[in-house]
């Protein structure tokens, strides 16, 4: 993971909300429930979709970038609030059920902040990536982690918090040290 300068939260900007409700309860004052609307059914169509061309031109559609050669798999969800902070680049994968945030309603504002995703980086089946995040160039995400920092390239991790994960650790023989992984 990228050190304390660069994390996250500082490319996230806050958008405070009036009144003592929610943020989520105020949604359409931070976006128009049309566009909503239609990028909620975009996503849909993305999400069942078996064909990568269809789907590549579907995200471009609600203001995805998508480089060349993604391959976003079934299931796997783009912010329907704000595709438009979302990048994808040359070759990457996104899997089986994953999901990229760009959002985040929260009590009293709510954050929005780019995702972007490296090329051939890959986010595994069932992932979570919060609003803010960069994902480096051939970085990889382990299926169903909570990925709250940025990725660096080339690295791998997992879990919920996603941490670099030990390769030398994991799968050596020595169930000792396979247990502490």
């Amino acid at each position: 993971m990228t050190d304390e300068r660069t994390r996250r939260h500082d490319r996230v900007t806050s958008h405070p909300t009036p009144g003592a409700g929610n943020s989520l309860a105020e949604w359409t004052r931070a976006r128009h429930p049309l566009r909503v609307a239609i990028n909620y059914v975009i996503v849909w169509l993305v999400r069942i979709s078996p064909s990568l061309r269809l789907k590549r031109w579907l995200l471009r559609r609600i203001g995805v970038t998508v480089g060349p050669g993604v391959s976003w798999g079934l299931e796997a969800t783009p912010d329907v609030f704000w595709p438009d902070l979302i990048t994808v680049e040359r070759e990457a994968i996104v899997g089986y059920d994953a999901t990229i945030l760009c959002h985040e309603f929260l009590q009293d504002e709510y954050r929005t902040g780019e995702v972007v995703v490296g090329e051939r980086a890959m986010i595994g089946a069932g992932a979570i990536v919060l609003p803010g995040v960069v994902i480096g160039e051939g970085a990889s995400v382990a299926a169903n982690s909570l990925v709250t920092q940025d990725v660096a390239p080339g690295e791998t991790v997992g879990g919920v918090p996603a941490r670099p994960m030990n390769s030398d650790a994991i799968g050596d023989g020595d169930p000792e040290s396979d247990a502490a992984a």
